[in-house]
C-alpha cells in the first residue's frame, strides 16, 4: 500500500492572464474562510480504448494549462488574504506510481491514512495561504487504472466551486465542448473588509480519534426515508435521513451531553435574487440544529433540520450579502454557551454531480472525500455511484463504539 512519487512539475495557464484581470479580490466569505484545502479523490478503472499511463497523464496537463487559463485565480498567488495576484505563476501537478492493482485496492477496507496518499498535500498544510492554489496528484495503477486527486485552497473555493472546476477541466480534456464558464465575481457580492485580525493558517487540534466509513446503500436509503418521513417532512431528501441517523447514534454515544449539529449550505441558489451556480469563492452559509430529547425519533430530527434551513430561507435568505456573520455567530454561541454541549460538524458534497467527472477514459468507478483524521466530531457525506450516501465520521475512541453499534441497523461500516 505505497505510493511512489515518480515526477512533479509546475503546470501554468495556456495563455496569459490579460491585464486588467491581474489582481482579483477575495470576497468578505473568502477572508473568513480557513487556510485549508479542499480535497477530492476520484478512481478510474482501465478503458480498454484509453491510451497509456503517458499519454493520459499529458492529456491531464494539457487540459488542466487550459482550464487554468479560464480559472485564472487558481493559478496565482494569494497575498495578504485580500487579493490574488493572478502572475500565471501556475499549479502543481504530480504523478505517482501504485504497485498493484486497482481492482484488489477497492476490495480492502477503507482506509483514510492510505486515501491521503492519493493526494498531494495535507489539509491543514500553511501553502494553502499564498501558493500553490491547486495541486493535483495522478496516480497510475499497474492495470492501468488511475487515481485523481485534488486540493484546492479554501480561500478561494467551497466543495461547489471545485465541484465545477473539476467537471469543466474534464469536459476540456474529454473535447465535449462543454466546458463552463466560472463567475468571477464573488467580492462584488460579498465585499470585502479590513478586518482586524490576520488569519493564520489553521491548526487543527489533534486527539486520539477513530474515523469510519459508512455507507448508506441505494435500498438502505429508500427505507430510511419511509422511516424518517413526517407530516412536517413528508420527503426528507437522502442526505437528510442519513444525517439524521448518524445525529441520533452520536447523540447516544456522547450522553449526556447535548449535541448541536452545525453545517455548512450552498447558498447559490437560496440567496435572493439567487446567485450564479458558477460563482466561484465561498458562497456558504452555517446552519445550526439542535434537539432537548435525550433520545429523539429520527423524525424529530429531520424535522429540526429542515427548520433551520427554512429559518434560513425566510429569515436571513434576504438580507444575506448584509450581514454574512450571523449564522456563524449564531452556531458559535449554541455550542459555546455551556460545558455540556459539543457541536457536530457536517459538510455535504452530495448533488454536486462528481460522477460526471468524465476526462474521456469514462466515469469514475469511486469518488470520496479523503478527511482529516485527527479532529473529533467531523461528519462528510458524498454520493455513491449508486445512489446511496457515503459518511466519514470522525469520534473520540469511546464515543466511536457506541456510534456504530447504533448505526450498524442502517448502514455498512
Amino acid at each position: 500500500m505505497k505510493i511512489e512519487i515518480t515526477k512533479t512539475e509546475t503546470i501554468k495557464p495556456s495563455s496569459p492572464t490579460a491585464s486588467h484581470l491581474k489582481s482579483y479580490k477575495l470576497s468578505l466569505l473568502d477572508q473568513l474562510a480557513p487556510a485549508v484545502y479542499c480535497r477530492m479523490l476520484f478512481f478510474y478503472p482501465k478503458n480498454d480504448e484509453a491510451n497509456s499511463d503517458e499519454q493520459i497523464s499529458q492529456k491531464l496537463k494539457e487540459s488542466l494549462s487550459e482550464s487554468l487559463a479560464l480559472f485564472y485565480p487558481i493559478a496565482g498567488r494569494l497575498i495578504n488574504n485580500t487579493i490574488i495576484d493572478c502572475n500565471d505563476q501556475g499549479a502543481q501537478y504530480i504523478e505517482a506510481r501504485f504497485s498493484g492493482l486497482l481492482s484488489t485496492f477497492l476490495d480492502q477496507p477503507a482506509d483514510p491514512a492510505i486515501l491521503g496518499q492519493f493526494v498531494p498535500t495535507e489539509i491543514e498544510s500553511p501553502e494553502s495561504a499564498t501558493w500553490p492554489l491547486l495541486l493535483v496528484q495522478a496516480t497510475f495503477f499497474d492495470c492501468g487504472g488511475l487515481a485523481l486527486g485534488a486540493c484546492m485552497s479554501h480561500k478561494l473555493v467551497d466543495g461547489a466551486t471545485m465541484g465545477v472546476f473539476m467537471k469543466s477541466w474534464a469536459a476540456s480534456s474529454n473535447g465535449s465542448g462543454q466546458t463552463i464558464a466560472p463567475v468571477l465575481t464573488g467580492a462584488s457580492y460579498f465585499p470585502q473588509r479590513d478586518l482586524a485580525f490576520q488569519l493564520p493558517p489553521l491548526e487543527l487540534k489533534k486527539v486520539e480519534c477513530v474515523t469510519k466509513r459508512c455507507v448508506f446503500d441505494k435500498s438502505k436509503i429508500v427505507d430510511l426515508k419511509a422511516k424518517v418521513a413526517s407530516d412536517d417532512v413528508p420527503q426528507p431528501t437522502r442526505s437528510e435521513a442519513a444525517t439524521a441517523v448518524i445525529w441520533k447514534s452520536v447523540i447516544a454515544a456522547a450522553s449526556p451531553k447535548k449535541i448541536v449539529l452545525t453545517r455548512t449550505m450552498n447558498v447559490r441558489n437560496r440567496a435572493e435574487p439567487p446567485l450564479p451556480e458558477n460563482l466561484v469563492g465561498n458562497v456558504v452559509a452555517i446552519v445550526a440544529a439542535e434537539t432537548t430529547e435525550r433520545k429523539p425519533e429520527l423524525s424529530h430530527l429531520v424535522t429540526e433540520l429542515r427548520k433551520g434551513i427554512r429559518e434560513f430561507s425566510e429569515d436571513k435568505a434576504k438580507n444575506l450579502r448584509g450581514d454574512v456573520f450571523q449564522g456563524i455567530k449564531e452556531a458559535g454561541e449554541l455550542i459555546g454557551r455551556d460545558n455540556t454541549t459539543d457541536g457536530l460538524f457536517l459538510t455535504s458534497f452530495c448533488n454536486f454531480d462528481l460522477y460526471t467527472v468524465d476526462f474521456g477514459w469514462g466515469k469514475p468507478i469511486w469518488v470520496t472525500i479523503p478527511v482529516a483524521t485527527h479532529q473529533p466530531n467531523v461528519v462528510t457525506l458524498i454520493d455513491t455511484s449508486g445512489g446511496g450516501v457515503e459518511a466519514w465520521v470522525t469520534l473520540s475512541k469511546p464515543e466511536m463504539v457506541t456510534f456504530s453499534r447504533m448505526l450498524l441497523e442502517f448502514s455498512s461500516i
